[in-house]
């Protein structure tokens, strides 16, 4: 460890440099730490083995997820360290679906500062604010306003959990380093009365600034990014579909940007359907979605999705006219007058049908997405009518937390026979139906925004275009087996999400290359650039 560090009890709040038990007998000399701690040091090892015990004793993954959000301010190494022992145990716990839970009590459980919180009574100082932050050389920025948290709605600063949770798995599931990595949340007020009326909630106490003055905020925010961290790619993250369409427009052709609800979906949802195919043995040229939700998730799947098919010869128009949306006023047609600028686009000439279940039966989809955040919308009818419509009809109720889902896993493979090809967005444990027992996957963007990170960190790229996120999809889909296809799965599983986000990364930063979008040489072997760049959870000597 470099001696030009701090000492005693500023070391043991350093959560960067920190090492907890795991202070050699010399370092404790060295370093004033004599006395602060017990006296028998412990591994890296051993710690992990130690909080391993703790969390099994804990009766609730809330009180797991409070335990690690302290150890993550505590000491980041043995944190990561943790994490990445087994990735896909604690990414429930870390993020959805107990980060929404940690979001919804985040006034009445916070215990320690994480991230940056810029308020709009701070305009004309953004850059000022941001500056605050001790680290150097920011490149990622993940950035809500805590106005659509997951199905949950408008949470106010409440939504720091989501840039939190997300960031820590840039690091678990794909290994970009820690301190380059910035939580971010724009208080722009709350239209949630009871935080307005909490005396305990920590944001600012006003209704949510719209029009002029909340875009020239973004503008803002933007600009101090740029002047600050000007490699820093910023991943937006549950903003209002009002917002975050026109954010995403604005801004992916002039900085490195992304918004994970509409492009990081629409890629992992993408990518289930090309796991679904090889079980279904079709085309995606031949496929038919339909849609449950009109939001910016589901503009985003089904743009991505025509983008997909015209790599395949069809024309954006074809392509289009294979999808269809249905929210809560129906089918979104052409005579329609409610719909938004960024909903027209995807509206189909057809008489209008309020019904979902006589939209299946009317346009005959092979897929329906649900993006919705209604739950039990796929009901008993609904799969059935899909069920007499194709053999093998693809179900995904994307909605997440599990209490929002548009139906569980045990409902689609029973009202289907066992027929249904199923992922969902939240977890369900594996169902037996006639004697056989079926995986269910998971459609989490995890599969997408940490390798998207990653090549982002090892390229230093300068754009993140829709091409790289159909790439991602197609290397995601390369990781699933047969023998995975067989119990049903369509997506790697997460026990091997680590060496699923390196392959995914490689693909996403030789696309980056191909596109000349990169800041540094493309080396001959691309994969050993990832390799080279990656973290790894280990105490300094």
């Amino acid at each position: 460890m470099s001696t030009n560090i701090p000492t005693g009890h500023e070391l043991l709040r350093d959560s960067r440099l920190n090492k907890g038990t795991a202070f050699t007998a010399s370092e404790r000399r060295e370093f004033g730490l004599e006395g602060l701690l017990p006296p028998v040091p412990l591994s890296l090892e051993l710690q992990v083995s130690r909080l391993n015990n703790e969390l099994a004793e804990l009766d609730s993954d809330l009180q797991r997820y409070l335990l690690l959000s302290d150890l993550q301010v505590r000491n980041e190494t043995l944190f990561y360290a943790l994490l990445m022992s087994d990735p896909a145990r604690f990414m429930p716990i870390v993020y959805t679906p107990t980060v929404g839970e940690g979001c919804q009590k985040f006034d009445h459980i916070y215990r320690n500062p994480r991230g940056m919180y810029l308020p709009i009574s701070a305009r004309g100082r953004l850059r000022e604010l941001l500056a605050n932050w001790p680290q150097k050389g920011v490149r990622f920025i993940v950035v809500t306003d805590g106005e659509r948290i997951l199905g949950l709605g408008d949470l106010g600063v409440g939504g720091m959990g989501i840039p939190i949770g997300k960031l820590a798995l840039y690091t678990a599931c794909a290994g970009v380093p820690p301190q380059y990595c910035l939580p971010v949340t724009l208080d722009v007020g709350t239209n949630n009365h009871e935080l307005l009326e909490d005396p305990l909630y920590l944001g600012l106490r006003q209704e949510r600034v719209r029009g002029e003055a909340y875009t020239a905020f973004i503008d803002e925010f933007v600009d101090a990014v740029q002047a600050l961290y000007p490699k820093c790619c910023i991943q937006w993250e549950d903003f209002a579909n009002f917002n975050a369409v026109p954010i995403l427009a604005d801004y992916r052709d002039k900085v490195c940007t992304f918004n994970d609800d509409i492009q990081g979906t629409a890629a992992v949802a993408l990518a289930g359907i090309y796991g679904a195919l090889r079980i279904s043995g079709q085309r995606l040229a031949d496929q038919r979605f339909l849609f449950l939700g009109g939001g910016s998730a589901a503009t985003g799947i089904a743009g991505l999705i025509s983008r997909a098919m015209t790599l395949d010869g069809m024309s954006m128009a074809e392509a289009g006219a294979r999808t269809a949306l249905f929210d809560v006023n129906g089918l979104l047609v052409t005579s329609r007058t409610d719909l938004a600028e960024f909903q027209k686009p995807f509206a189909l000439k057809h008489e209008p049908v309020t019904s979902f279940v006589e939209a299946v039966k009317a346009l005959r989809p092979t897929a329906i997405i649900g993006v919705s955040t209604m739950p039990k919308l796929f009901n008993q009818q609904v799969i059935e009518a899909m069920s007499e419509i194709n053999e093998r009809p693809i179900i995904f109720p994307y909605s997440n937390p599990t209490s929002r889902s548009e139906c569980t896993a045990e409902e689609a493979y029973r009202w289907s026979g066992g027929r249904a090809i199923f992922a969902s967005g939240s977890p369900f444990s594996p169902v037996e139906v006639n004697g056989k027992t079926f995986v269910p996957g998971q459609g989490n963007n995890v599969y997408i925004f940490p390798p998207m990170g990653m090549a982002v960190f090892a390229t230093e790229a300068e754009r993140i275009t829709d091409d790289m996120f159909i790439v991602a999809a197609k290397a995601v889909a390369e990781r699933v087996t047969e023998e995975d296809l067989a119990t049903g799965l369509i997506y790697p599983p997460q026990s091997r999400i680590f060496a699923t986000s390196l392959h995914v990364a490689t693909r996403i930063a030789e696309c980056i290359f191909d596109r000349n979008l990169a800041r540094v040489e493309r080396p001959k072997d691309i994969a050993a650039l990832i390799q080279a760049r990656l973290y790894t959870p280990r105490y300094s000597a």
